[in-house]
C-alpha cells in the first residue's frame, strides 16, 4: 500500500467517527501541504466516499440506511400531526426553505393544498412532493444526492441556499439537548441550514417529542435562534423555560399552547 492510499484510508476513518475534518488538520495529522490535502479531498469526493465543505470535507453517507428507514416508520402519526400543524402557520404565496428529514417530508406532504408557495430546499424527496400537482416554484441546489435520504450536498450549497431571502424557514434537527441546544449528526447539514436561518424573517423548529433530550454530533444553534417551536407534546419544564425566556412561541400538533414573551 503505498503512502496515499494509506493516508487517504486513515482520513476515511478520522471521518467514520468524527464526520468531518477541515483541509489544516488534514496537513497536519498527515504532515502534508494544504494542496495535497485538497487533491485528495477532490480523489475521495470523485470516488463518492467523502463530499467537500468549505475548507474541509464530510463523509458522504454518514447516516445508515436502515436509521433512517427506521425513522419513516418511528412516530409516523406524530410526524404527520406535525405537518398539517406547520403548513396551518404558512401562507399561501410565502416564500419558504424546508430543511430534510422525514418530519419535513411529512410537512411537504401537509402544504400541497397551498397556493403559490416559493420554496427552496436540498432534499430532492420534499422537492418531488411540492413539485407534483401543484403552481408552486421549488428550487433545489446543484451537488451529489446522498442516498440514503435523497439530500443534495456540494461545497457551495450554503451559499446557493444564502441568496435567497425566506418569509419562513421551516426545520428539524436531530436533537434538543438539555441545555436547550439544537443539533444534527452531519455538518453539510447544518452549513445549509445556518444559511438558510440567516436569511429568514420567521424560523419554526419542527421536531417530534422524541427529539428532546437528545445530544447531536453537531451544534446548529439553541432555541433562542428559533421563533416557533412545533411539536406532538411538550419539551420538559427547563426546555420551555428557555424557549420562553427567548421570546419564542409553542405550538403542540392538534391543540395549540402557546408561550411568547
Amino acid at each position: 500500500m503505498d503512502k496515499k492510499t494509506r493516508r487517504q484510508r486513515s482520513l476515511m476513518q478520522h471521518l467514520e467517527q468524527y464526520n468531518y475534518i477541515s483541509l489544516e488538520e488534514i496537513a497536519t495529522r498527515f504532515a502534508v501541504t494544504t494542496q495535497t490535502a485538497r487533491r485528495d479531498i477532490q480523489e475521495l469526493e470523485m470516488a463518492g466516499k467523502v463530499r467537500r465543505l468549505h475548507g474541509g470535507a464530510t463523509a458522504a453517507h454518514p447516516i445508515d440506511p436502515g436509521v433512517l428507514r427506521a425513522r419513516r416508520v418511528e412516530n409516523a402519526d406524530a410526524k404527520e400531526r406535525i405537518g398539517a400543524a406547520v403548513a396551518g402557520r404558512i401562507r399561501n404565496g410565502s416564500a419558504i426553505f424546508i430543511d430534510t428529514g422525514t418530519t419535513c417530508e411529512a410537512i411537504a406532504k401537509a402544504l400541497l393544498r397551498h397556493k403559490e408557495l416559493r420554496v427552496v430546499t436540498y432534499s430532492l424527496r420534499v422537492a418531488t412532493t411540492l413539485s407534483e400537482g401543484t403552481d408552486f416554484t421549488v428550487a433545489v441546489p446543484g451537488g451529489f444526492v446522498r442516498r440514503v435520504d435523497s439530500g443534495v450536498f456540494r461545497q457551495d450549497t450554503p451559499e446557493f441556499i444564502g441568496k435567497f431571502k425566506f418569509d419562513t424557514a421551516i426545520i428539524s434537527v436531530s436533537g434538543v439537548d438539555s441545555a436547550g441546544d439544537i443539533g444534527d449528526d452531519d455538518h453539510a447539514e447544518v452549513a445549509a441550514v445556518q444559511a438558510a436561518m440567516k436569511q429568514a424573517e420567521t424560523i419554526i423548529l419542527a421536531v417530534d417529542s422524541s427529539k428532546f433530550g437528545r445530544r447531536a454530533l453537531v451544534k446548529l444553534g439553541g432555541l433562542e435562534d428559533v421563533h416557533e417551536l412545533v411539536s406532538d407534546a411538550a419539551p420538559n419544564t427547563d426546555l420551555m423555560r428557555k424557549l420562553m425566556e427567548a421570546g419564542g412561541c409553542f405550538f403542540i400538533a392538534d391543540k395549540r399552547e402557546e408561550s411568547a414573551a
